[in-house]
């Protein structure tokens, strides 16, 4: 049996060395042609409706309208790569008896660089820099008299340096930055003196006279750590995940604000495609509110998660 077991590995071990190309194809890297620049425009709207006509169920007439713009600069070569992307989302919905909403209002900024001092290595020095804010002002419906939110209140502004591992770096990515400023702006008044989203509220006297404005910056120092990654699921339906952690060492460290997105594009022709996301936050600067007992006053109930689920079919165009 032992002779047996000698003979089969002595034959194994042969036949593997004396035909490594039958046994072990190596894939060819791609071949390097060279720095270049790709850029990419892409336009997208989505649209949906509803009409009830003596629908003896009851409904209410509705149209919903969604238009997305994304465009991007990349650079590559061997060891250096400069990504840079823009994304501007605005959606709106009309009830018939009820006044225009806004769905989704999002500005994103992305920029990041990296380099790699072994051309065959995966690991790169990394820089990020992301910025959000949104167009029009944000209501907590159907009050729309009071904003809770407005043009670059909030911003948010991300700029940090770390390292990043991705074998393609345009499909995959994992960052981690232990030295990351988050900087919070709320450019309006009404909102800086009321505290909103983290910052340092108004201080008032004993009649109600402001004393000290709030502030309309936050600054934290903190850690970030981010992924992303594409892939086709099948023809057709394709997968993008983005998320992001970040934790500050002076506030609560350890309490980690999170931010979740991710989108399916299932492409019908050159044209026409249907998109299916989720988009996932929290923050625990954001803190809600509920009412009490006495009437018009409300208490603050802090931070919880928020979630938003959307589905869309439209056009897309690329230019």
């Amino acid at each position: 049996m032992k002779n047996s077991f000698l003979i089969i590995a002595c034959f194994l071990f042969q036949y593997t060395y004396a035909q490594p190309d039958s046994l072990f194809l190596k894939a060819k890297k791609p071949k390097y042609e060279g720095p270049q620049w790709v850029n990419k425009n892409k336009m997208t709207f989505d649209l949906s409706e509803v009409t009830f006509v003596n629908w003896n169920s009851g409904g209410s007439n509705s149209i919903s309208g969604l238009v997305g713009i994304e465009t991007s600069a990349n650079y590559s070569d061997k060891y250096f790569y400069w990504k840079n992307d823009a994304r501007l989302r605005y959606g709106i919905n009309k009830q018939e008896s009820r006044e225009l909403r806004k769905t989704d209002d999002i500005i994103q900024i992305n920029s990041s660089m990296g380099f790699k001092p072994d051309v065959n290595s995966n690991w790169f020095y990394s820089a990020q820099l992301n910025f959000s804010t949104q167009l029009t002002n944000g209501y907590k419906y159907p009050d729309t008299d009071n904003p809770i939110s407005r043009l670059l209140a909030p911003g948010y502004l991300f700029f940090g340096g770390g390292m990043e591992y991705g074998k393609e770096i345009k499909r995959l990515s994992f960052y981690f930055s232990p030295l990351t400023l988050k900087a919070t702006f709320v450019l309006d008044e009404e909102l800086a003196n009321a505290g909103s989203f983290g910052v340092t509220p108004a201080i008032y006297d004993s009649e109600g006279n402001i004393v000290r404005e709030g502030e309309q910056l936050k600054k934290e120092v903190g850690i970030l750590m981010t992924n992303s990654y594409e892939m086709e699921l099948a023809k057709n339906i394709n997968l993008k995940n983005q998320v992001s952690m970040y934790s500050d060492y002076v506030n609560n460290f350890g309490n980690v604000d999170v931010d979740w997105r991710v989108d399916f594009d299932f492409k019908v022709n050159s044209f026409v495609r249907a998109t299916l996301g989720s988009h996932l936050r929290y923050d625990d600067d954001v803190k809600t509110t509920i009412e009490t007992d006495i009437e018009g006053e409300t208490e603050e109930a802090g931070a919880k998660v928020q979630w938003k689920q959307f589905l869309g079919v439209g056009f897309a165009v690329d230019f």
